[in-house]
């Protein structure tokens, strides 16, 4: 019973409320990258898009069919993304993985929400949907920079 007891506090106040409000769920017209991430043992899948100009995300588009856990997490990366260059999403990713799995900090700001996840780390079966945005968004930002180098 304790287990299901942890799962409840697991979906707290805080990452419902991310869940229900995930900001930029409009897909672009005309993104300069789309990539879709799945995670294998659950299933979720999460689409971005972006444009970028100067180096910066100036729009993301997203498409969430994720667990609450995901959709918390897409959430507060929609809310941070605009404006974030290459370098702080791939930083933000990394340190995301070493918070679920090392026990490491939150992310740095601007993606320094991403700590309402923090009492996911003993579940690991939820780490993959929980990375799906980041994961998504930093290849997309890297697809769209070979891009404008082409």
């Amino acid at each position: 019973m304790s287990g299901e007891t942890d799962l409840i506090k697991l979906y707290s106040g805080r990452i419902l409320a991310l869940a229900a409000d995930i900001p930029h769920l409009d897909r672009l017209e005309a993104p300069d990258a789309t990539v879709k991430k799945r995670a294998p043992l659950c299933g979720s899948t999460v689409t971005v898009d972006v444009s970028v100009q100067d180096g910066r995300v100036a729009e993301f588009g997203q498409d969430v069919k994720a667990c609450a856990l995901g959709q918390a997490a897409a959430s507060v990366v929609g809310s941070a993304i605009l404006g974030a260059t290459r370098s702080q999403v791939e930083t933000a990713r990394d340190q995301l993985k070493a918070m679920l799995k090392s026990d490491g900090p939150a992310p740095d700001a601007p993606f320094d929400g991403l700590d309402v996840l923090m009492p996911a780390r003993g579940y690991k079966n939820r780490h993959a949907s929980i990375m799906l945005t980041l994961e998504a968004a930093a290849e997309a930002m890297e697809q769209a920079e070979q891009a404008h180098c082409a």
